[in-house]
């Protein structure tokens, strides 16, 4: 639905300024500079083209300089005869989009870059909502092929900021911040969006078990918030490498979840090579081993003796010293990795490609498990097969489109992102291949970090969307608008956010830069996600029944996809 026509508030005229540089705008008297926020979300009317900006800084002017070398004497009324002539406010104005009134006339929504600027003395207005739905679009729960998503409001107004769901599943995307601020919130909010109109599954590889049952927050008077299985029901299947940790914090239906040795690839120890203290000379030595010993080349370096090593170096290649070395570290990564079996029967991974080609969500926990070598071990082996699965399923689909049914789109959330995409390993890891293919196999990334600088400029530069909260480290600001043109302007808003439920928005998914008051994780919208759920799921299960009028087939269907909410 259409906001309501709002009345425009006017800020102040354009000065001067210039294409590359951005425009300057003189503060209208009635408007207080304190009122003013980087980041803004503003509109310049041209004579003919409307320009969609945002306030990139705020600074004091006056006419005449010896008013600032001598200023007036604490009297109010001398500062308010002086106020909007001889001293006034100046703010930078950066255009990011631009609209011709004549396409606004014919309800045409043509949103182009920027080519041009507006004259002297063009009116800068606050935006409202109009201007808000017109740029990022409205959410509309009625129509069934409405992708917006709200996920805040914009820093002065009540008013909804929408991300294109559809834009944002079709590329890898990040979310980035320092400690602290609200990243698995964030992110949360974010896979509830695309869980809620079932656009794709999500796999949630869950280091601090914040996302399947529920975690903690810092809201003294709601200390707990949900996870995904408390918001989607049986939408939500959890694995757990720790069943017994997760039984303790009362999650129920946990699925449990074991690798065997026979799965460790040494592309995998490569990825661990830092934290275990490998040497090239060690992994080359692991890949004698495996050639000599076979597929339990493991199991059986393991119970090697000292002789039998020293005896298998003299009877083949490799050296003694190097071996001893790798069965010390596979050892160590065996003690720390409570969930490595020598062989496991049950194949995991065929049973969650399963669930997520059935349209379930997946959410992986590590429980007491969530060292970083134990984490990044299994997060690598599990991605590793479950992309090779859909490679497979798509070329089959690619070699007959018109008759089979491609694979369910995928998006994998990994933490501590900068281990798995550093610069050193990305082209060996499976992340940086996915991040690479840019969706040419159903599956994308959504990379959650608090150093980005330690991610690979290349996978950086692939990255569509990106959701950025507080930064401080100029390196990791430096990273975050790595391919971005405008960083400069947009550094300045980066710096001057809160530390708290703030975020800057840019890229594939958004017409252009937006700091937005990220939605509040509470029982609102609990509501509204369980709201949006149930209606989507009783639209799908009523297609399923081929024009069944029954709308009672069709509750009891999605009832039985979705489940209980607690």
């Amino acid at each position: 639905m259409r906001k309501s026509f709002q009345a425009k508030t006017q800020l102040g005229i354009i000065t001067s300024g210039s294409l590359s540089q951005g425009l300057v705008m003189r503060l209208d008297p009635n408007s207080s500079v304190e009122d003013l926020r980087v980041g803004r979300f503003v509109v310049v009317e041209g004579q003919s083209t409307r320009f969609f900006s945002m306030l990139t800084d705020v600074s004091l002017s006056a006419t005449n300089a010896r008013i600032l070398i001598k200023p007036p004497e604490d009297d109010p009324f001398v500062r308010s005869v002086l106020h909007g002539s001889t001293t006034f406010g100046t703010v930078c104005v950066q255009p990011m989009l631009m609209l011709e009134k004549h396409d606004l006339e014919k309800n045409k929504k043509d949103l182009r870059p920027v080519k041009t600027i507006p004259a002297h003395f063009s009116p800068v207005y606050e935006a409202n909502a109009q201007d808000f739905a017109l740029v990022f679009g409205e959410e509309d729960e009625s129509d069934p092929d409405n992708a917006y998503f709200n996920i805040g409001q914009p820093l002065n107004m009540d008013t909804p900021v929408c991300l294109d769901l559809n834009r944002f599943i079709e590329r890898s995307n990040g979310i980035f911040g320092k400690s602290g601020t609200g990243k698995s919130f964030l992110t949360r909010i974010f896979l509830a969006g695309v869980i809620k109109r079932n656009l794709a599954s999500v796999l949630v590889f869950d280091m601090h078990n914040e996302y399947g049952w529920q975690a903690m927050s810092e809201n003294k008077s709601a200390p707990r918030v949900k996870g995904l299985k408390q918001l989607f029901g049986n939408q939500t299947i959890v694995f757990s490498l720790d069943a017994e940790s997760s039984k303790a914090r009362g999650l129920p239906d946990v699925h449990e979840l074991y690798i065997g040795y026979d799965q460790i690839e040494i592309e995998d120890l490569d990825l661990l090579k830092q934290e275990l203290a490998l040497s090239e000379a060690t992994l080359e030595n692991a890949y004698i081993v495996k050639e000599k010993l076979g597929a339990n080349w493991i199991s059986t370096l393991l119970n090697m003796s000292g002789e039998e090593i020293e005896e298998f170096v003299e009877a083949g290649k490799g050296h003694a010293t190097a071996i001893k070395t790798l069965q010390r570290r596979l050892n160590t990564v065996i003690q720390k990795t409570a969930y490595l079996r020598t062989r496991v029967n049950h194949n995991y991974i065929e049973e969650i490609v399963r669930y997520i080609q059935a349209g379930k969500n997946v959410v992986l926990e590590f429980g007491r498990q969530n060292n970083l070598l134990s984490y990044m071990l299994a997060t690598n082996i599990i991605t590793r097969r479950i992309h090779a699965e859909y490679v497979r399923q798509s070329e089959i689909y690619m070699a007959n489109p018109e008759e089979i049914t491609p694979p369910r789109k995928l998006m994998i959330v990994i933490e501590e992102a900068h281990k798995f995409l550093a610069p050193a390993v990305a082209k060996q890891t499976i992340f940086g291949i996915i991040a690479r293919e840019m969706r040419k196999y159903f599956v994308t990334l959504l990379i959650v970090d608090q150093r980005p600088s330690g991610i690979d400029p290349e996978i950086l530069s692939q990255i569509g969307t990106r959701v950025t909260a507080l930064l401080n480290d100029d390196k990791d600001i430096d990273a975050v608008f790595t391919g971005v043109s405008g960083s400069q302007t947009l550094r300045t808003v980066l710096a001057q956010m809160d530390p708290k439920q703030q975020a800057l928005v840019l890229g594939y998914a958004m017409p252009m830069p937006v700091v937005v008051r990220t939605r509040p994780f509470d029982a609102e919208f609990y509501k509204a996600m369980a709201l949006g759920s149930r209606r989507d799921l009783q639209s799908q299960a009523g297609a399923r029944n081929n024009g069944q009028t029954s709308k009672q087939k069709a509750n009891v269907a999605a009832e039985e996809l979705f489940g209980t909410i607690s």
